[in-house]
């Protein structure tokens, strides 16, 4: 039940057709203050919640993902675990593993792709050709423990991947520790086999928060404001106007009143009913892991060349 445990918490808790079981938190004074605003039952133990539950929402420390996922899924219970899945892909693979052993839905938690103007966007693509995407956040001491490609380009690297229909064929990368010990700063160049190319740059360390994404396809370019769940389109139209320019149609749309959290919680809610496999499956938050991986080596291995130079 911490930052985002314990909105989940209250967006389940507001559901008319969903009973919010119980809360767990092995701080037996977090879970109370949370249980008692959720009208619920509190837990320091999340083994003794799964006797009374059909689908649960894994909100712990990614540290933790695999041990309280694992026992979750070999007792048939559904879950929504946040992102990254696990600490790493072997782990990955084996939740994955165990899902499908006992017929468990298995969603990760990557929110953007429930963002209102990231779902709207998607009726407006064709072929990507080219996309660039800044995610830079100003400093926060939550979270510091974790790599920033971890803990935020994750959010573009999968919706990147889960528009762009083409087999991933390289990576380039560089990233910087500025004021932690892990990288704080780092920008990936994402080059398919079809050719569209993708240009990912995120910050913790920045003094404005910035999440947009840019997509250039044949005759058209999009902007999607995350932040502002705002999407732009440009359509070029045939011809030129008096000035000998391109003729182009533009659109705006906003979806500012849409919550990304609780569309997520009820699509995990309706595939557990319908058995309905998620659109961000286990398999797709792998396939974010997998890369953000090859990222954070690649990112390693450059720090220790530059280090080696330095010492020399």
């Amino acid at each position: 039940m911490g930052y985002l445990g314990k909105f989940h918490a209250q967006k389940y808790a507001a559901m008319d057709d969903v009973e919010l079981a119980g809360v767990v938190d092995v701080d037996e004074a977090i879970a109370a203050r949370v249980a008692a605003t959720c009208n619920t039952t509190p837990y320091t133990d999340f083994r003794k919640l799964l006797d009374h539950v059909d689908a649960v929402s894994v909100v712990v420390p990614t540290s933790y993902h695999h041990t309280v996922a694992s026992a979750c899924l070999d007792r048939g219970i559904d879950l929504l675990i946040e992102k990254p899945m696990t600490s790493s892909l072997a782990e990955a693979d084996d939740l994955i593993s165990r899902a499908e052993a006992n017929k468990c839905i298995l969603q990760v938690g990557l929110l953007e792709r429930f963002n209102p103007a990231v779902m709207a966007m998607r009726d407006h693509l064709t072929t990507p050709l080219f996309i660039e995407s800044h995610r830079i956040h100003s400093f926060k001491s939550r979270g510091l423990d974790v790599d920033v490609v971890l803990d935020l380009m994750i959010h573009d690297i999968d919706i990147i991947l889960s528009v762009v229909k083409s087999p991933l064929k390289t990576i380039h990368t560089v990233g910087v520790p500025v004021v932690t010990n892990t990288t704080d700063i780092a920008n990936a160049r994402l080059i398919f086999e079809n050719g569209c190319t993708a240009n990912v740059t995120v910050s913790r360390i920045s003094k404005e928060n910035i999440r947009r994404m840019r997509i250039f396809q044949p005759n058209a370019y999009l902007s999607v404001d995350f932040a502002k769940k705002e999407i732009m389109v440009i359509k070029q139209l045939p011809g030129f106007d008096e000035n000998g320019m391109p003729k182009e149609d533009q659109q705006n749309f906003a979806y500012g009143d849409k919550d990304a959290l609780e569309t997520e919680l009820r699509d995990f809610v309706a595939n557990v009913r319908t058995r309905t496999t998620p659109q961000v499956s286990g398999h797709a938050g792998r396939r974010a892991l997998e890369v953000v991986t090859q990222i954070m080596s690649q990112n390693r291995q450059h720090a220790e060349q530059f280090k080696s130079l330095l010492q020399g």
